[in-house]
């Protein structure tokens, strides 16, 4: 099927972002969800009309998690084109960043199963996807080296 015979919801990328939080502990969350065929992934979701990427990402968070963000630093873009992962076709460009968080009280809406703050360690062995995976093995190269985003998005 031709991109102009798809419903006009399917025919473009969607911009997405999605966050790595690292606690006061040191720890990472993680958050499982059906969407992502109960793999494990990181908050995160569709970048609304208008809305600049810094506030889609903080408000992601808050939405999924409960938590706010601090210290927001760049992660890779990385792009998921019909993965088998994701629960229904699409594609998607996910634009990635590394957060921290003062508090670990998570409070998961109806978007996820479950969650997890774990250690690098430990999330290696987990079932991750594969666009988390990847942003997991960046935020143990790059760390607090990653660049600081601006506060104006």
């Amino acid at each position: 099927m031709s991109a102009l015979e798809r419903p006009a919801a399917t025919r473009w990328p969607l911009a997405t972002v999605g966050v790595l939080i690292r606690g006061p502990s040191g720890r990472w969350l993680l958050i499982r969800t059906h969407k992502w065929r109960d793999l494990w992934g990181v908050p995160g979701g569709k970048i609304e009309y208008g809305e600049g990427m810094l506030a889609a990402v903080r408000r992601e968070a808050r939405e999924e998690t409960g938590l706010e963000l601090d210290d927001v630093r760049w992660g890779p873009v990385q792009e998921a084109v019909e993965s088998p992962e994701f629960h229904r076709p699409a594609h998607f460009v996910l634009l990635n960043f590394l957060a921290r968080s003062t508090s670990e009280d998570v409070r998961l809406n109806d978007e996820a199963q479950a969650f997890a703050w774990v250690t690098p360690e430990e999330a290696r062995s987990m079932d991750l996807n594969l666009p988390t995976r990847v942003l997991l093995d960046y935020a143990l190269t790059a760390g607090d080296d990653a660049a600081r985003v601006p506060d104006d998005g």
